[in-house]
């Protein structure tokens, strides 16, 4: 049977994109606020809070409609990435180790997306095919004789950082700093990370600097002693006679760990709350796991939405086919998350099925030139991780609450308990 859509009171007035208040309420409450925002014939308009140390901007819009988050995203030209990707606006000395291709408009965006793509030879690609493999039979098997883990911790978190450390030849010893290092970036609005410092923005830029030096100083080994590793391949990329810059490497890296690492981790621990949740859901992809692969990944994204939205900046005025009109200047975020909710697009959304075919969902980001360049890995370290979980501890369950972080651009989940029965 499908869900009820959220049923709650929460009025236009209660619904306020700045105030992080907002994203601790209670999942059932968001969703209504977004259903409400996606039947409104505007985009609602929001006053900025966050300062990163540029000051407080101007304020924003929020498309909720899937339809209008599919239009912006295949007009780049106009909706601009080269100003930020989120609310508030970076100060300037953040754009050296956060200038990643994400952040970035044609021609600089195609230049870099060339380079880099270029890298992942056949060769590089099957290597992530085998090592996806390999370490999430190790990670599931590690803690198989347990009967309970924190499965973000013991088990969502170290397959893809595994996979993307061993990729670039990031050493062992390495990986737990990357792991706090992405953290402190992305869980800066959260009081569990923030009350650790008194400057969100300096330790922000400070953690990614410190990625930035690991790559960095890696780099450097690699020139001399060049491997198979991904680091060695960025650096020896030459198409057309361009090549990358130590410091386009490194930032690179900064945005890999970030988006392929946070994001993937996010969407394995929803699927395990997903499938909880939805007994008979879990049962049936059982009941054939390869015959029903394909769109349970897609379904678990669509749900999970772990990027809320990214954020765009109008290089001219403009309006969007819904007749919502924009000035040059204005800063627009195209919400994900309400996206892959639309029941203009998505029968019964609120519905977990693993069978939705088709399932247009803007997960990874809507068609266009920022269309994440990790969606194959991420879909093939879901499948597996999840294969592996089937095989080893079919009963692996959640089994309390997940401790959600508090954030409005990424749908995070910190620690989830859960339990199986211990396999040897």
């Amino acid at each position: 049977m499908g869900q009820e859509p959220p049923r709650t009171t929460i009025g236009f007035d209660d619904i306020d994109f700045s105030d992080l208040d907002f994203w601790a309420r209670p999942l059932d409450e968001r969703e209504a606020a977004f259903e409400l925002l996606r039947g409104r014939p505007e985009a609602p308009f929001y006053a900025e809070a966050e300062d990163f140390g540029a000051g407080v901007g101007p304020g924003y819009y929020v498309l909720a409609r899937h339809a209008d988050v599919l239009e912006a995203s295949r007009l780049p030209a106009v909706f601009s990435s080269a100003s930020g990707i989120r609310i508030g606006d970076p100060p300037p000395a953040d754009f050296e180790i956060f200038d990643s291709m994400i952040e970035m408009d044609d021609p600089r965006h195609a230049r870099l997306r060339r380079i880099v793509s270029r890298a992942f030879t056949p060769r590089m690609i099957q290597r992530f095919a085998d090592d996806v493999e390999r370490t999430a039979a190790q990670i599931v098997a590690d803690v198989a004789g347990r009967g309970s883990c924190d499965f973000v911790k013991d088990i969502a978190a170290r397959l893809p950082l595994r996979i993307i450390c061993d990729l670039m030849g990031i050493d062992e010893k390495d990986h737990e700093f990357v792991f706090e290092r992405t953290n402190v970036i992305l869980g800066a609005d959260d009081p569990e990370y923030a009350a650790q410092t008194d400057d969100l923005a300096a330790t922000m830029l400070e953690s990614a600097a410190g990625l930035g030096d690991l790559l960095d100083d890696l780099a450097r080994v690699r020139a001399e002693r060049p491997t198979d590793d991904l680091t060695t391949a960025l650096i020896n990329a030459n198409p057309d006679g361009e090549r990358l810059t130590r410091q386009e490497i490194a930032a690179f890296f900064v945005l890999l760990v970030i988006a392929g690492n946070e994001t993937t981790r996010n969407a394995i621990s929803h699927g395990l709350v997903l499938l909880t949740e939805n007994p008979e859901q879990r049962d049936r992809w059982a009941s054939d796991f390869d015959g029903y692969a394909r769109t349970a990944v897609e379904e678990i994204v669509r749900v999970a939405s772990p990027v809320v939205y990214m954020r765009r900046t109008l290089t001219r005025d403009h309006e969007l086919a819904s007749g919502q009109r924009f000035a040059a200047g204005d800063k627009v975020l195209l919400c994900y998350w309400s996206a892959n909710r639309d029941e203009s697009v998505f029968d019964d959304p609120y519905r977990f099925d693993i069978a939705r075919d088709p399932n247009p969902h803007v997960g990874f980001g809507a068609a266009g030139p920022h269309f994440c360049l990790g969606a194959h890995l991420a879909r093939r370290e879901i499948t597996v991780v999840f294969r592996e979980l089937f095989r080893r501890v079919p009963d692996i369950r959640a089994s309390g609450e997940p401790a959600r972080l508090r954030s409005s651009f990424i749908n995070g989940i910190k620690r989830l308990p859960c339990e199986f029965t211990p396999t040897g």
